[in-house]
């Protein structure tokens, strides 16, 4: 027999502002405490110096992390003039000096080359893997670290505010995988300046907003009282990019089965209209909650990830 898991069948996003000084794991384990879930998960890493947004997943929303990692991002950040750090953001130790200290319409003139799509290095001080070692494991322990470059897209680029000469705040909406950190290193060796991180707020990913944001203290306040289902988003909230199309409750069983459903023409011509170019993944719909992701071929749609809840979401 199977091992029961434990915990609570809860399932749904909770849009965290993760605090300052955290890590992105340490964070789901006290969302998944807070619910009690069987099951967590979170959808792009936010470093321990970052605050903002970090959707996380329990339960069945967890099937749908993936697209939410493909979804846009937006970034307020700080960058202090003067010093540049190993690790370019506050945490690393001091590289390079400068008593440079660009102007505003100096960096307002440079943006426009980091909008687009842009060639970044990843900063040596990532997780990105080189020999099934992380790239941050590697330069702490003093090796040399040589990362390809890899093209991002940044949607754009602007100066928020000037708090002092020694720092500018910026504003960007980028793609998936691109580092403020080598923005923050590029733009201040661009301006022939030092530069590094000192603030960094995420402010969207995706659908996910300040807006709908909780904290970890007010979460566990509201476990308290047993009311913290207030704050659940659906499972379909990761998906606000994915076309839905309604399914009769016939066609939701067989989908659930993981059995193919066969569409009518109207029914294939209006998910075609609304599919992102390249896409072929369809949402199913049932009563107002999400039964399965599938791909919709020769008219066919065919479940790639078939979701278990009933319409409170659990």
């Amino acid at each position: 027999m199977a091992r029961k898991r434990k915990g609570d069948a809860v399932s749904g996003w909770v849009c965290l502002d993760k605090p300052y000084d955290l890590t992105s794991t340490h964070a789901v384990s006290r969302v998944r405490r807070a619910f009690n879930a069987q099951k967590a998960g979170h959808a792009g890493t936010l470093d321990p110096l970052a605050t903002g947004i970090l959707p996380i997943a329990l339960g069945e929303a967890t099937k749908t992390v993936p697209f939410l990692m493909d979804a846009d991002k937006a970034y307020r950040f700080t960058l202090a003039w003067g010093v540049t750090t190993a690790t370019y953001d506050r945490e690393g130790e001091t590289i390079a000096q400068s008593d440079v200290r660009p102007t505003v319409a100096e960096v307002e003139a440079a943006l426009p080359a980091f909008v687009g799509e842009i060639s970044q290095v990843p900063p040596a001080y990532s997780a990105i893997k080189v020999d099934g070692e992380r790239a941050y494991d590697l330069a702490r322990a003093g090796e040399t670290v040589e990362l390809a470059a890899r093209i991002v897209t940044v949607h754009s680029a602007r100066v928020a505010e000037v708090p002092d000469a020694d720092h500018i705040t910026l504003e960007i909406e980028c793609g998936k995988g691109t580092y403020v950190r080598a923005i923050a290193r590029d733009l201040a060796a661009m301006l022939g300046a030092c530069g590094h991180v000192s603030a960094l707020r995420r402010t969207r990913v995706g659908g996910f907003t300040e807006q709908s944001a909780v904290t970890l203290e007010l979460l566990e306040d509201l476990g308290y009282e047993a009311r913290q289902s207030e704050v659940l988003l659906p499972v379909e909230t990761a998906l606000d990019d994915i076309p839905e199309l309604a399914v009769t409750t016939e066609d939701a069983f067989r989908l659930k089965q993981g059995r193919s459903i066969v569409l009518v023409p109207r029914q294939v011509e209006s998910v075609r209209a609304r599919l992102k170019p390249g896409s072929r993944t369809v949402s199913a719909m049932a009563g107002g909650v999400v039964v399965a992701l599938c791909e919709m071929r020769a008219g066919r749609l065919e479940p790639s990830r078939v979701f278990h809840l009933d319409k409170s979401g659990d």
